[in-house]
């Protein structure tokens, strides 16, 4: 199983980051390490940002319960049609998924990072 802090790599700016760092490494302008090195700093630098500086709640009702599965102490939900809602909007999502997981699962704790605006 990947660990569950590896889950931010499949956004669209993990995916992004990624493909940059292959490009360069195929290119020989960074080593193989350097980029491992990189991804490993953005899974901890994803973390911490939305631990500590996301404040945004949203909340989500109606909809159906399209698919569940549970499997290594990782929740994923498909739901189509659900109302999210937060402080400012409320939309309709045809087709969303949740992935949640246990953060106290996680076998090696992820080393705590601060950044400027944390000091």
């Amino acid at each position: 199983m990947a660990e569950a802090i590896e889950l931010y790599r499949q956004s669209v700016i993990g995916v992004a980051l990624i493909e940059t760092l292959d490009e360069m490494v195929a290119s020989g302008a960074l080593s193989p390490d350097l980029a491992m090195a990189v991804v490993m700093q953005f899974d901890k630098s994803i973390c911490h940002a939305l631990d500590k500086h996301v404040e945004s709640r949203a909340t989500f009702m109606g909809g159906n319960l399209h698919t569940y599965r549970y499997c290594d102490s990782i929740w994923t939900l498909n739901l189509r049609n659900t109302t999210f809602m937060n402080e400012e909007i409320e939309t309709v999502h045809p087709k969303v998924k949740i992935v949640a997981y246990d953060m106290r699962m996680i076998e090696e704790p992820v080393e705590p990072i601060t950044c400027q605006q944390c000091q």
